[in-house]
């Protein structure tokens, strides 16, 4: 079996696609090429990335904005052009995972045709294919600085447009497309190709596992991942903390083994001070609406709501705070003695190359974890990110392709 040049997907024509109105239609993939991969798409995990980049929450100008053409304009022009690689059209959706319907003959992971297979957040890198690359050479693709390339809305080497997993097909790269294995549903693999893999690389990274006390920060979908992992990879203590204590159940459930409640405990960074070694903070501050045309600062002051200082007071000395959550804009203010006095290292993470998805998938399995999860058909699509935008989602939808 093969597939068509065209694919057929929900198409964001502008940022007014998170009322629900994406609209399904054709469009054209990348070129194929010998080292390519068609999939069957059976199941795409929705990510809080998906949301963004459909508001250009991270980057201006993604889509015709509410000032410019009309949404009739936006759609008239995409139909026109049957959505070619020059239109503004985004398909997102990046935890796709379906079946292997066409494999090009210079591919490589030894992956034939109906093979289950997964692709997560990068569907490409430079791979050293023009000049040498420190990090592909190492096996971190997912910091490649010469062609990084999203599993959609990016940029391909040859300057062709990615396209997501909000659709029937999806294409990609075979160094990108992962065998999922037996013993780990699709539905449950889908949403670890990007939520899972964000929070499994740095716990991994930074040493969870016996020995170790780490705390998570937001019970959501990147966290209820973090706690999920935490516990597997067997960390002594595993401490969730969230604002209310609404989750507080949910997250036990997970393998918490304490429960903060930062709003309803009075002086809960004092009576937690110095406990843990490693917190994995999953938030991105969601009461600010950034606006970095004006009043920047008074807003920074008036709407934050991430008490860095006081999570910070949680960790021992010399211990490590990763920070997953990206808010609007981009900007968190740090307060910098909080970090110099306790010897604390601030990091970040960026989703896990080919290597890393491999191996927490094969943990998954051997595990047998099992993500909180709704499956929601393909084609209701539409309904599904305005419930993602209002907070329903316990913890992760997977959009499923009824075929």
């Amino acid at each position: 079996m093969s597939t068509n040049e065209i694919f057929e997907g929900w198409l964001g024509l502008d940022c007014r696609a998170t009322e629900g109105k994406m609209v399904w239609w054709e469009f054209e993939p990348k070129q194929w090429e010998e080292t390519d991969v068609d999939i069957r798409i059976t199941h795409c995990g929705v990510c809080g990335s998906d949301t963004h980049t459909l508001r250009s929450g991270w980057v201006s100008g993604l889509f015709p904005s509410k000032k410019g053409r009309t949404m009739e304009e936006t759609a008239d022009m995409i139909i026109i052009q049957r959505v070619r690689q020059t239109s503004p059209a985004v398909v997102i959706g990046h935890e796709i995972v379906g079946m292997a319907v066409r494999v090009g003959s210079k591919a490589i992971g030894d992956i034939q045709v109906g093979d289950r297979v997964g692709v997560g957040a990068q569907s490409d890198a430079c791979l050293s294919r023009v000049e040498s690359c420190e990090e592909c050479n190492t096996g971190q693709e997912k910091y490649c600085t010469k062609n990084w390339t999203g599993t959609y809305n990016g940029v391909f080497m040859n300057g062709e447009k990615s396209y997501g997993g909000y659709a029937l097909y999806n294409r990609c790269p075979s160094h990108f497309v992962i065998k999922i294995p037996d013993g780990l549903s699709s539905a449950a693999a889908a949403p670890m190709l990007c939520a899972g893999i964000t929070t499994f690389t740095p716990l991994k990274k930074h040493g969870c596992g016996p020995g170790k006390r780490v705390g998570v920060i937001g019970v959501g979908g990147l966290g209820h991942f973090a706690l999920l992992f935490a516990k597997a990879l067997g960390a002594d203590q595993v401490v969730a903390i969230s604002r209310g204590s609404n989750k507080k159940e949910d997250a036990m459930k997970m393998g918490a083994d304490l429960y903060i409640s930062t709003q309803e405990e009075m002086g809960w960074s004092k009576s937690n001070a110095a406990t843990l070694d490693l917190i994995i903070s999953t938030v991105d501050s969601p009461k600010v609406r950034w606006n970095l045309a004006k009043d920047l600062i008074r807003k920074l002051i008036r709407d934050i709501k991430m008490p860095l200082a006081d999570y910070f007071t949680l960790l021992k000395a010399n211990g490590v705070f990763v920070q997953l959550g990206v808010p609007d804009g981009g900007m968190l203010p740090v307060p910098i003695p909080a970090l110099i006095h306790r010897g604390i290292t601030l990091a970040g993470s960026l989703i896990g190359s080919p290597h890393e998805i491999r191996d927490m998938l094969q943990l998954a399995a051997e595990k047998n974890i099992q993500p909180w999860i709704e499956e929601r058909p393909m084609e209701d699509a539409n309904q599904v990110i305005i419930d993602m935008e209002e907070g329903k989602a316990r913890y992760r939808y997977v959009l499923v392709n009824e075929q």
